[in-house]
């Protein structure tokens, strides 16, 4: 599996690729959430343009997932990981994560965050074995940034189902050897 930034040519495979995943939630009663459309392509472009949009790709170079990145209070935020139903549980939204985490540590960012549903099986449960502890209310982990995000996914009615704040550590770069 490759991961490379996405290209310009390939947002609307993204779209599909958001909307392939999104079907999963139907077996749940999610409807709604199964019927959100992905984010425009102007909004996928700018994530692409600034460097903030990957992919993981197939043998033939076509994207089977993406993730793209926010940097909220100092942390790489994941804002969306979809992965194409047929590509899913290889360890592709993993490697994409794992992307991330290499990606933060360069940029001095120092965790990862996202938010989810709680109850949905690969979503919160999936992130806790990735690592990720989810952060409430009282935990300064939970920074106005991510309150933000949450208000705002809330008013798009994504509040109907339990949504939780998650967190993952970003350990800074080993130190090189020290000089003679």
């Amino acid at each position: 599996m490759r991961i490379r930034v996405a290209a310009r040519a390939e947002l609307p495979l993204l779209q599909d690729i958001e909307r392939a995943a999104g079907e999963t939630f139907r077996l749940l009663g999610m409807e709604e959430v199964a019927d959100d459309e992905p984010l425009p392509l102007d909004v996928l472009d700018s994530y692409r343009s600034a460097g903030r949009a990957w992919v993981a790709v197939d043998a033939e170079d076509r994207p089977v997932a993406y993730l793209l990145m926010d940097a909220v209070d100092g942390a790489a935020h994941i804002e969306q990981v979809s992965v194409h139903p047929d590509a899913a549980r290889r360890g592709v939204g993993r490697a994409l994560i794992e992307h991330l985490a290499a990606a933060a540590r360069e940029q001095g960012l120092t965790a990862l965050t996202l938010t989810t549903f709680a109850e949905v099986p690969w979503n919160a449960p999936y992130y806790a074995r990735l690592g990720f502890r989810t952060v409430g209310e009282g935990d300064p982990a939970l920074t106005e940034g991510l309150r933000a995000i949450s208000r705002a996914e809330a008013a798009h009615g994504l509040a109907a189902w339990p949504r939780v704040c998650m967190r993952r550590e970003v350990p800074a770069p080993a130190a090189g050897p020290a000089a003679p």
